[in-house]
């Protein structure tokens, strides 16, 4: 069914998409890659409706989130998202702090998508952006930051279109390697 793209909430019904875009390569984490991807397949044939389910935790009761150098931190409230268009295309991703739009400095951001290589350059980022702009807003937030990599202009091109502003080029928190970011902000 077209329709335009949607993001959706994880279920059962859609995780064969989802899996697939695992066993073809894709990783919704751009940072843990196949790792991510591994630890996803092995979740899903071991409880199917356990990891959909946990792909939801606006109350932040999951166990404490573990960092690139195994160090781990509190988890913070979020979701996750899957874009669609007739089919899956990638996922997004929203976690915030209740009460504030502020976020630890271990966060690199607010919002995280990743979409499958075989479904980029048609819009579904910058659409699916624009969608979760929605639901940040409905929890308060009056801003929401983004980070990128210095040389990601793919992903630099949908958050502009989305109204965001270049806030900083910096180093990543530590725990996440001696990278640079591009530190960027949507003011809602």
């Amino acid at each position: 069914m077209s329709g335009g793209v949607a993001i959706r909430r994880p279920t059962l019904e859609l995780l064969p998409g989802y899996k697939d875009a695992l066993e073809r390569g894709w990783s919704p984490d751009n940072i843990g890659l196949e790792k991510t991807a591994r630890i996803h397949l092995a979740r899903i044939a071991e409880d199917p409706a356990g990891f959909v389910a946990g792909l939801t935790d606006p109350e932040a009761k999951g166990a404490a989130v573990t960092m690139p150098d195994g160090s781990a931190r509190p988890r913070l409230p979020g979701f996750m998202s899957w874009i669609w268009e007739d089919g899956f295309c990638g996922t997004i991703s929203l976690r915030w702090q209740n009460g504030t739009s502020a976020l630890p400095d271990y966060s690199l951001g607010h919002i995280g998508y990743s979409i499958v290589p075989w479904r980029r350059r048609r819009g579904h980022a910058t659409a699916a952006l624009g969608l979760i702009l929605t639901e940040a807003r409905q929890r308060g937030l009056a801003y929401v930051k983004l980070t990128t990599e210095v040389e990601n202009d793919a992903s630099q091109k949908v958050i502009r279109a989305n109204g965001g502003r270049l806030v900083t080029r910096r180093k990543r928190y530590p725990a996440y390697g001696d990278l640079e970011e591009l530190l960027w902000r949507i003011d809602l």
